[in-house]
């Protein structure tokens, strides 16, 4: 048996995007239908909570699926990804603290990791200094965890320098 196959790193931080309960709002919908219905006296006429039911599960579905892939997080020792983009921990030269006050710190301009064109919704970016003088901005919801695991890791990987 050879070595190739290796165990998978410990996770440092982790989330998944979307949670699936999002998808019973489909059977939510169509029992509503079957409600609206019964409360009008007409009885019930199975097609159109049919259809809420199995039209609103399969865009929900589609959203949810959607938003695991390109808006998830997870970061081991040796990698970090959000999204489909995935960059190597030892790539992370720096990360920058976190923005306050009126002016916007520069590294807020950076392009965000991930194939998305920004930070997504409901998430906050992270400043990341990158090797070969790059800028870049991690994201998370519960970005204060993330940035505790990433200052974490470089800290481990590149001692602090001693005060003067």
């Amino acid at each position: 048996m050879s070595e190739d196959t290796q165990a998978p790193s410990e996770l440092l931080f982790h989330e998944q995007g979307a949670s699936w309960w999002w998808v019973a709002a489909g059977p939510a919908s169509g029992v509503a239908m079957a409600l609206i219905q019964l409360s009008a006296g007409y009885g019930i006429q199975w097609i159109v909570p049919g259809l809420f039911f199995v039209l609103v599960s399969l865009f929900l579905w589609i959203q949810v699926k959607a938003a695991r892939i390109h808006t998830s997080v997870e970061l081991t020792a040796e990698k970090l990804r959000q999204g489909t983009e995935t960059i190597l921990t030892e790539e992370i030269v720096k990360v920058y603290p976190e923005a306050s006050g009126a002016e916007t710190p520069k590294w807020q301009y950076a392009r965000a990791l991930g194939e998305l064109t920004g930070v997504p919704r409901g998430r906050t970016g992270i400043g990341l200094r990158l090797t070969n003088d790059r800028t870049a901005q991690a994201w998370a919801r519960k970005h204060h965890r993330l940035r505790a695991a990433l200052t974490n890791l470089l800290e481990e990987r590149i001692p602090p320098e001693p005060a003067p």
